[in-house]
């Protein structure tokens, strides 16, 4: 059995803080759970994780941040695992004192790192008198109260909306905490619409892989509304919970025809498009992390049709023009600057 996370770690270290039934909120690794005691809610962001909690008869699975009304208030103990966007813990923070019962232990855990210690400033506006219990594995465990507990949490209320203008569309974009470029339009994916209006997708089915906020597929739909062009269809795919919240939210609000999907990559996905379009992410916390990319790459070949496309930005730096070779088929760069490249390919033939 591979380790845990320092904090999933530090967690099984003071069990002895768990009153009665508890809520993790920020579980990354499945393995912890088998080692508590006692069962409750197990909240995921990431889908892969959350499909396999979703099979397990003893806990309960929360997909981010949409827990069911009956969860409101019913637990004893609630872990709060810091995330890695520090905008996001004053919403798994508000989260976190809608599960736990009125006085209800609220426990803070997180690497120093990753800025555990400003959170606790902001775990204490809400906490009373909170104290550090333990320091381990370069993590901190903070405990509180549920002193200021919440009697309603809806996702919706905390959406933040953002206006992205770009190659003469303009469109509304949806963001919540911890989603990626929340309230900008990131520089990769702005170089990516300037090719895609320079040499227009000429597909009417479109799949956008790691779509985060919908940003792709609403400015497909508005683009082909602006030049006069037949309706586009853009279904999206990504692993985080908060961004396939939003992206539905875009979607909805510009009327984009499409599905968003919430997957860990393409395994699970049986469809194919004529053209698939990405962004991907090559992050994982603060390192780099082009494994979903490179995963990505190798499968993404079946889910185009014959003669089908793709488009894909990413940092210039990355070893990515070989690996689509290879994987995809013949490959071209659209647009290249000091940071980013814009990659075309088209399938080969599959033996």
């Amino acid at each position: 059995m591979s380790a845990l996370p320092n904090t999933h770690e530090v967690l099984l270290r003071n069990l002895n803080l768990v009153e009665g039934r508890p809520a993790l909120l920020g579980v990354s690794d499945a393995g912890l759970l088998p080692e508590c005691p006692v069962p409750g809610l197990a909240m995921t962001e990431h889908a892969g994780l959350w499909q396999s909690l979703a099979g397990d008869t003893v806990w309960e699975g929360c997909y981010g941040y949409e827990p069911e009304p009956s969860q409101g208030g019913s637990y004893d103990t609630v872990v709060v695992f810091l995330p890695k966007a520090r905008a996001e813990f004053e919403l798994r923070l508000a989260l976190a004192r809608y599960l736990a019962a009125p006085g209800a232990v609220l426990l803070v855990i997180g690497e120093k790192k990753e800025g555990i210690a400003g959170a606790i400033k902001q775990f204490s506006a809400v906490a009373g008198d909170v104290v550090k219990v333990d320091s381990a594995r370069h993590c901190q465990v903070w405990s509180g109260r549920n002193v200021d507990a919440l009697s309603r949490f809806r996702l919706a209320d905390w959406l933040d909306w953002s206006r992205v203008d770009c190659a003469g569309v303009e469109l509304s974009v949806a963001g919540l905490p911890g989603v990626f470029s929340v309230g900008r339009l990131d520089d990769g994916t702005r170089l990516l619409l300037e090719t895609l209006a320079e040499s227009p997708l000429t597909a009417d089915r479109v799949l956008d892989f790691a779509c985060g906020a919908g940003v792709i597929g609403a400015w497909l739909h508005g683009f082909r509304r602006v030049s006069g062009g037949s309706p586009i269809r853009v279904d999206g795919i990504e692993v985080q919970a908060q961004a396939v919240f939003s992206a539905r939210q875009t979607y909805l609000n510009a009327g984009v025809s499409g599905d968003i999907f919430a997957a860990d990559g393409l395994a699970a996905i049986k469809e194919s498009w004529p053209a698939v379009v990405s962004n991907p992410p090559f992050h994982s916390g603060v390192k780099t992390d082009t494994s979903m990319t490179e995963q990505f790459l190798s499968q993404v070949a079946r889910h185009l049709a014959p003669g089908g496309e793709l488009r894909l930005v990413a940092n210039s730096f990355l070893p990515y023009e070989a690996l689509i070779r290879r994987y995809v088929g013949p490959v071209e760069k659209l647009a290249q600057n000091r940071r980013f490249t814009v990659y075309r390919a088209v399938r080969k033939t599959l033996g």
